[in-house]
């Protein structure tokens, strides 16, 4: 008979209602892990259009300011305004990041591998270049729906966000193609690409160690990723501001408050959560030793 596995020991996840500048300092400071080092990342989305719901640059600007460093992205693996380094920086400015922060389009040079182990489906995890070149990471997630991976929230921010062009085509292919070639490697096995997804969170989380920290801001709930350049328009109140050490609790966290909410408006993001079997993605990352969902 087996032995009786350990139950696991419950991460912490800061939340606080309200979403302000000076909230976001408050749960970042709550945290007591301090980002520091010569290089520091603050790894956001800049949106793909002036309509997408990323995070607003007035809301985040104290935070950044705080934490000091530089935006980290990387480029997409679909057309359109950041599907190269010059569209993206371009789009970037638009968007007013840029006048906030430097920004670091980590695979403008190509990309690196990060080694993993033990993974559902890849056998690595390919980054952007200059991602290595960082000391610390702070993972600024706009959580919301997404149109393929049911939500987004720190987990995507990770993997497919710190993934290079080719990267995200390896973790979307599910480990079938190592290179973006047209839009194919979309066609894959859905429960495939959420456990890949976790494959390539373990491989960032395990390269960062105890720097890196992960904050969600649970506003603006379209179901529609800010990847979407015309998105639907949120049918749910804003829920807050969530933070943990562990991607696992937050973004069970905030799926959490999605399903607890008194809002009818809900219905509209669960849908998209439960068609996606998005939740599949926290029990695959947990599964990996990311993270824990109690």
């Amino acid at each position: 008979v087996a032995a009786e596995q350990a139950p696991a020991t419950p991460s912490k996840v800061y939340m606080v209602k309200d979403i302000t500048p000076e909230n976001l300092v408050k749960i970042y400071k709550a945290l007591g892990r301090e980002a520091k080092g010569d290089k520091i990342g603050i790894k956001i989305s800049t949106g793909e259009s002036m309509k997408s719901n990323h995070l607003d640059t007035a809301l985040i600007a104290p935070l950044v300011r705080t934490i000091g460093g530089n935006f980290i992205e990387c480029n997409t693996a679909y057309p359109g305004n950041r599907v190269n380094t010059q569209d993206h920086l371009r789009t970037a400015k638009e968007h007013g990041f840029t006048d906030l922060a430097g920004i670091d389009i980590m695979d403008a040079e190509g990309d690196t591998v990060l080694p993993l182990s033990n993974g559902f489906h890849l056998k690595k995890d390919i980054v952007g270049k200059s991602f290595t070149d960082y000391d610390f990471i702070v993972v600024l997630s706009h959580f919301k729906g997404h149109a393929m991976g049911g939500f987004g929230g720190a987990l995507k921010n990770i993997s497919i966000g710190i993934g290079s062009s080719n990267g995200k085509a390896y973790i979307h292919s599910a480990g079938a193609m190592e290179r973006m070639e047209g839009r194919e490697h979309f066609n894959t096995d859905q429960d495939d690409f959420l456990e890949s997804m976790a494959d390539a969170a373990k491989a960032v989380a395990d390269h960062c160690g105890d720097n890196i920290l992960y904050i969600n801001v649970a506003n603006r709930l379209s179901v529609d990723c800010d990847c979407n350049g015309n998105p639907a328009a949120p049918q749910m109140a804003d829920l807050g501001i969530f933070a943990s050490l562990d991607p696992v609790a937050l973004d069970r966290a905030c799926v959490d408050a999605v399903y607890n909410s008194d809002d009818p408006g809900k219905t509209h993001l669960i849908e998209r959560i439960e068609t996606r079997h998005g939740t599949h993605t926290l029990d695959a990352a947990e599964q990996l030793g990311v993270g824990t969902q109690c």
